[in-house]
């Protein structure tokens, strides 16, 4: 009977096992929930290039935009979790245009596994070349000083420039019009042109506008000053103490996938992010890597999911 029990024990840890230890043999996709050159792109394919040496397999970029990011998302909590389908997933995605939308196709914290935080970044608070303010004082002045002639332009409804502009306002006091357009790229065009004054945009996506001066920087939005842009002050620095509206992105999968293969992605993902060439690219835009474990990656998720909620509900901003 020992024989037996023994011999049960051996087929058990060989048919539990395989998963973990042949994982992957195959390519991995991962799901971008935005377009080509988007921000969250950007970092897709920094991080797909060096993932693939990691695991010994191609990342395959599958762009899945639309549906204020929920088709993308959606399509990765009804994929099967077994690890070759993961998916990047954007603090717009995860934390805030799910307070915009009435009715998601899925429910973040019972249908995703976070598996890592790849990278912390900064909005630019930006202006137009010809506005008649050089600081965020003399913004916020003549915000003050003239209510409802100021336009923020956003990316999109639900994205970290619109909310992060709502918070802005809030917390100085001043009124300005947000126009949501379709893409980051047609916000900065108006705002290099003087169509639209203020923009709070990612630095992957403005900071070359930023340094060619194209646009005037007046600050960064994080907790502290930004690496790529270190003589600009903070928000909270220049004028309104206690503001701060960071971006990040990191990988989820869709829930239930067997934890050793989570702990694999995590770990090649802690290493991919380290590599030199990872590093060096992030620099040029001055976003920083970040990394941990996927609980530490949940707690970011649900920490920032309940600070904007509050905004968008006091804002009162819905998704069309």
């Amino acid at each position: 009977m020992r024989s037996v029990a023994a011999a049960l024990l051996v087929l058990a840890g060989t048919f539990a096992a395989p998963a973990a230890a042949e994982y992957p043999d195959k390519p991995i996709r991962l799901i971008v929930p935005q377009a080509a050159g988007s921000a969250t792109d950007t970092v897709a394919r920094i991080l797909g290039a060096e993932l693939a040496r990691e695991l010994g397999q191609q990342v395959i970029i599958d762009n899945r935009p639309g549906g204020a990011l929920t088709i993308g998302l959606d399509l990765t909590a009804k994929s099967e979790p077994d690890g070759y389908t993961i998916c990047m997933g954007p603090i717009g995605a995860l934390a805030i245009t799910r307070h915009m939308v009435a009715k998601l196709p899925y429910d973040i914290e019972r249908d995703f596994q976070p598996i890592a935080l790849v990278a912390r970044g900064h909005m630019l608070l930006a202006v137009a070349p010809d506005a008649p303010f050089k600081t965020v004082p003399e913004l916020i002045d003549y915000a003050k000083k003239n209510p409802g002639k100021l336009s923020n332009a956003s990316s999109s409804n639900g994205s970290p420039g619109h909310v992060g502009g709502e918070l802005f306002k809030y917390m100085s006091g001043t009124e300005i019009v947000h126009i949501p357009y379709r893409g980051g790229a047609a916000a900065i065009n108006d705002l290099i042109a003087g169509r639209v004054q203020v923009m709070f945009e990612s630095l992957n996506s403005i900071a070359p506008h930023a340094r060619s001066g194209t646009v005037r920087a007046l600050a960064v939005t994080g907790e502290r000053r930004s690496p790529g842009f270190p003589d600009l002050p903070t928000v909270a620095e220049a004028s309104v103490p206690g503001y701060a509206a960071p971006t990040w992105s990191g990988v989820i999968g869709p829930a239930g996938i067997p934890r050793p293969i989570v702990d694999k992605l995590n770990a090649a993902i802690n290493r991919a992010i380290r590599t030199p060439a990872f590093v060096e690219r992030f620099a040029m835009i001055g976003d920083e890597p970040a990394g941990g474990t996927p609980e530490e990656f949940a707690a970011v998720i649900a920490r920032d999911s309940a600070k904007w909620r509050e905004v968008v509900l006091r804002s009162g901003a819905t998704f069309d």
